[in-house]
């Protein structure tokens, strides 16, 4: 469906990609992993002709039908959220929303105009397609004004429009951000069974992991292609970094024996083999260790934190007629890692804020201890000056700082070395902020945030817009963070990682704390709603005694015929089972072409529900022989 060709872009000096060169067939789902500012979103926006390459060609299949999300929704400014979803490039859209506006004037002409092309291209159902998707989004309310949206929620409408069109090739660029964790799991599992194509650039490990199932790589201005999901990825980078270590510490051995060639012989520089030099030259460039774009590095000191941290009394607080706290009443403990989960607009930022004292509860208090410095990152950044310099927005706060550096031990940097520790080269940290990524603004304002030595951080989604290498860093930074530390997320994985239980704001003022990570919530959730729907079905009758049951003509046992179909089964599952284990392994090797993949991928589904149908056929057997 899209094939690019010895792709290059630069800004200036700076490249960030040189001759690039990758394909997107039907079927393939392709995500794209890079550090910030270094041209994930730049490419995308180049594949989608918003932008001109430098050089290279990008070829469509013909009539191709695309479709983009990009990261900050365009929605238009007036009408209703029904409406906003019928895209103005989808002509099937624009028809049905042609047709519903004839509808609603009573126009029978414009109707008779518009029914043989509404039945030519299958347009009866686009409507009812668009309410489903909003509606499996959270969205339910179809007719309300799109003004004054909250960011989630013209998010989901944007997302919503997106997928309506279905599209053959989908471009997504960070679709889980400000998305809640229920619209995360369905837009997961709807974009793991379609057969669209699609390449995606998310921060969401876990969402790339069981979306994906190719990756590629954006690194130091080269491409790598890894054919696999998201783990896969990371043991295959992980050789590579290997084989790249090994190739230098090869490179340095030669080039410490041409060295000592070169300094032999001075008197006859002018007269060597000129390609030898040159040879000299180039082994010289290899031994240089690679610039690693994954070494991000946190660090700072957080003040001393008292026995009294932070508690919360009866606090209670609602906006018109929605309750968003009752009763809420909670003491923190020292080094309570605390997640906040629910749905977009229960009051999970209302809760932070009030926190902050920013935003007064109703009624109620909260206590808060001496020793306690908030370090608060939220969901917007503050507004940086755009002249300013990178360095200039650090060094306001100071010029230098004391980070820990073990056993005691207190190292002092300046703001440029902080920086740097912070993937802001020396010649980045120069550059004014208004030519910063998105990405990029969100490490400054995290750096600005964490040097200042907060010992009880309040984090509002400080996943969004920051690469998957800067968030490996804040994992292993926050869990050794000697603190509290409050987070609001939809960032599974984060999650997981970081936190060591949540409170799950559920609506109408309740709020629960559970011990535990995200998994084991879900995990619990599921079992719940298992019991609770097990519960609702009607009790069957008690088993009647065996004489009534032979007197009612019920066969006890499994006839001859049903034996020998449960003994085939028996016997047949195990080897599906062993065909789907050597089709997996194949898939994990990497080496198989397009067509070997594609097919062994439908076999193993092939596999799963004929396993799935003989495993319930089983389960009957039994139960009948039982």
């Amino acid at each position: 469906m899209l094939q690019v060709e010895q792709l290059t872009k630069s800004f200036g000096d700076r490249v960030l990609f040189s001759d690039i060169s990758f394909s997107i067939e039907r079927g393939q789902k392709v995500g794209l992993i890079a550090p910030n500012g270094t041209g994930k979103s730049t490419l995308m926006r180049i594949l989608l002709g918003r932008e001109p390459q430098d050089s290279g060609t990008i070829t469509y299949e013909r009539d191709i039908k695309q479709a983009f999300l990009p990261q900050l929704p365009d929605l238009p400014e007036t009408g209703t959220i029904l409406e906003a979803c019928f895209s103005p490039y989808d002509p099937v859209a624009q028809l049905t929303l042609a047709w519903e506006i004839a509808v609603e004037a009573g126009d029978s002409q414009t109707m008779e105009r518009l029914l043989p092309e509404m039945e030519a291209k299958g347009a009866w159902h686009y409507e009812q397609r668009a309410k489903e998707i909003l509606g499996a989004l959270g969205i339910h309310n179809y007719q309300r004004s799109v003004k004054g949206l909250s960011g989630g929620e013209a998010k989901c409408i944007a997302l919503g429009s997106t997928l309506i069109s279905q599209p053959d090739l989908l471009f997504l660029d960070e679709p889980t951000n400000h998305l809640d964790l229920k619209s995360i799991e369905w837009l997961e599992s709807y974009l793991a069974r379609s057969t669209m194509g699609l390449l995606l650039i998310t921060h969401d490990r876990y969402f790339l992991d069981r979306v994906c199932n190719q990756i590629i790589e954006l690194d130091g201005g080269h491409l790598y292609r890894y054919k696999g999901n998201y783990d896969y990825y990371l043991a295959k980078r992980e050789e590579r970094h290997e084989q790249e270590e090994q190739s230098r510490q090869r490179a340095l051995n030669l080039y410490r024996r041409e060295l000592e060639w070169m300094r032999r012989q001075p008197q006859a520089r002018g007269t060597k083999a000129q390609y030898r030099i040159d040879a000299f030259h180039e082994l010289e460039a290899k031994t240089r260790p690679a610039q690693r774009t994954d070494e991000v590095q946190l660090g700072a000191s957080s003040t001393r934190i008292g026995k009294k941290i932070f508690e919360a009394h009866n606090v209670n607080k609602r906006f018109g007629d929605k309750v968003l706290l009752q009763d809420f009443n909670y003491v923190f403990s020292r080094y309570d890692k605390v997640g906040i989960i629910g749905e977009n607009g229960v009051g999970k930022t209302t809760f932070l804020r009030m926190l902050l004292g920013e935003i007064e509860p109703d009624s109620g208090h909260f206590d808060i201890g001496e020793t306690i410095r908030f370090g608060y990152y939220s969901q917007e950044p503050p507004t940086f000056a755009p002249e300013k310099r990178v360095i200039d927005i650090v060094q306001e706060i100071a010029e230098n700082f004391e980070l820990p550096a073990g056993s005691s031990q207190v190292e002092r940097l300046s703001a440029s070395q902080i920086l740097t520790r912070f993937l802001f080269p020396p010649e980045r940290q120069y550059t004014p902020v208004k030519k910063l990524s998105g990405g990029e603004l969100r490490r400054l304002y995290l750096c600005t945030v964490l040097v200042t030595c907060p010992n009880f951080l309040v984090l509002d989604e400080p996943t969004n817009d920051l690469d998957i290498l800067t968030l490996q860093a804040l994992e292993e930074y926050l869990a050794d963070f000697a603190g509290c530390v409050l987070i609001v997320s939809h960032d599974r994985f984060f999650m997981d990682k970081v936190v060591n239980h949540l409170f799950t704001f559920e609506g109408a003022g309740v709020v629960r704390d559970f011990p535990g990570s995200y998994t084991l919530y879900r995990m619990k959730r599921e079992e719940e709603e298992r019991q609770k729907a097990e519960a609702s079905q009607p009790r069957k009758a008690a088993p009647q005694p065996a004489e009534s049951r032979r007197t009612a003509n019920r066969p006890a046992r499994l006839t001859y015929a049903e034996r020998r179909e449960l003994e085939e089964i028996t016997a047949r599952i195990p080897q599906l089972d062993k065909e789907k284990t050597a089709l997996e392994a194949k898939l994990s090797t990497g080496t198989l072409s397009h067509e070997d993949l594609m097919k062994a991928s439908e076999r193993i589904g092939e596999l799963i529900e004929e396993m799935d149908l003989l495993t319930l056929r089983q389960l009957e057997l039994e139960e009948k022989e039982a």
